[in-house]
């Protein structure tokens, strides 16, 4: 047991610019965490409460606000909620350009991911290629969507608009080009030395306690939890679609990091088939300004970028909904930094903190 004299208690953020709005209170004995406790709670959002004051449509562009890197994958299961309140049957071509978006905002939220971990592990080269090269799908997408980076695309009755006729050539061709760029991220970055002994061995998450914590997304799959949404309750037109759930079995950084490289080019491989087999026809049911919904309980959830994406909706047959409450990714990975940061070294801080890939403003929704 450490003595007690010596523990030094601190703080880390929520100024710091690695916390991003999110404090980890940490006991310290020499160089090693004795105990770390996640302070959430920054970043004040009510996005729950709003929900209750504003229509089923308006609801959308305020929803994706809590995760604005991946805004389509943050809104497909609110829209499959209502959808399935109402009974809605979406057109085939409006089911597509769900997938289309939700896996463009997968790999634009995944990129911002590794160029964050690349300055967090001190290789600044990440950040300038990574942040690059993910303009690329957000160009991609918002000529889909029409805006940058918020697109709030994805709507009840499927999605706000058709896309562009041209896109598909475009589209093929950046897929083809970042498929062969992540090989040279993989060089350049993925086996570099420095990082490797950074993150190898380090913020090890065996899969019993991946389980028993409720880890969710990149993080359980790295330790070794084949477990996808789309592949375990295939929802919309995911299982048209050939594509493989990465694993890796270690669970440490290097395997969460690895896993959101493996996880990009899956969805390449999804983006290929959807932009090459879209089938002709309208893209949105029309439901009006405010759809009544019928009253009811739904709870819908999807494979978002984070993770399990969920959304518990009731409805009481108005415009507007009675109950909405999101089940957050974010929130359900937060819980396992005290048990990895226990007895960690200091520098390993950065390391573990950001392979989980957390996000906090969408914890404090």
């Amino acid at each position: 047991m450490p003595d007690p004299d010596k523990i030094m208690s601190v703080a880390l953020g929520p100024q710091h610019p690695g916390a991003g709005h999110f404090r980890i209170r940490l006991w310290l004995d020499g160089d090693y965490v004795v105990r770390a406790d996640p302070d959430p709670g920054y970043v004040h959002r009510g996005e729950e409460k709003m929900a209750e004051y504003r229509n089923y449509i308006q609801n959308v562009p305020h929803l994706e606000r809590p995760v604005i890197l991946d805004s389509s994958g943050i809104l497909f299961p609110y829209a499959e909620a209502v959808d399935e309140l109402m009974g809605n049957k979406i057109p085939i071509r409006g089911q597509y350009l769900r997938v289309i978006m939700a896996e463009l905002n997968r790999i634009i939220s995944h990129m911002y991911f590794l160029g964050i971990y690349g300055v967090f592990e001190g290789h600044t080269t990440m950040i300038t290629w990574g942040l690059g090269d993910r303009d690329l799908f957000i160009d991609l997408a918002a000529r889909i969507g029409g805006a940058r980076v918020t697109f709030a695309y994805i709507v009840p009755g499927g999605v706000r608009n058709d896309m562009p006729r041209d896109l598909t050539e475009q589209a093929i061709k950046t897929c083809d080009w970042f498929e062969k760029r992540l090989d040279e991220y993989e060089k350049i970055f993925l086996n570099n030395p420095l990082l490797q002994q950074r993150t190898k061995g380090v913020g090890v998450l065996s899969a019993q306690d991946a389980i028993r914590f409720g880890a969710t997304g990149t993080v359980l799959r790295a330790s070794g939890v084949r477990h996808d949404i789309r592949r375990a309750e295939p929802y919309s037109v995911y299982p048209d679609f050939e594509f493989d759930v990465p694993t890796f079995k270690e669970g440490d950084c290097w395997s969460r990091t690895m896993v959101a490289v493996e996880e990009m080019r899956q969805s390449l491989r999804i983006l290929r088939q959807a932009f090459k087999t879209i089938p002709e026809g309208p893209v949105r049911l029309k439901l009006g300004p405010q759809p009544r919904v019928p009253a009811g309980e739904v709870y819908f959830r999807t494979e978002a970028a984070h993770g399990e994406q969920g959304y518990h909706l009731v409805s009481d047959g108005t415009p507007r909904p009675y109950r909405l409450k999101m089940s957050d990714p974010n929130f359900r990975n937060m819980v396992l930094l005290p048990h990895l940061l226990k007895n960690a070294h200091i520098a390993d801080i950065p390391s573990i903190y950001w392979s989980l890939n957390y996000w906090p403003v969408s914890s404090d929704r």
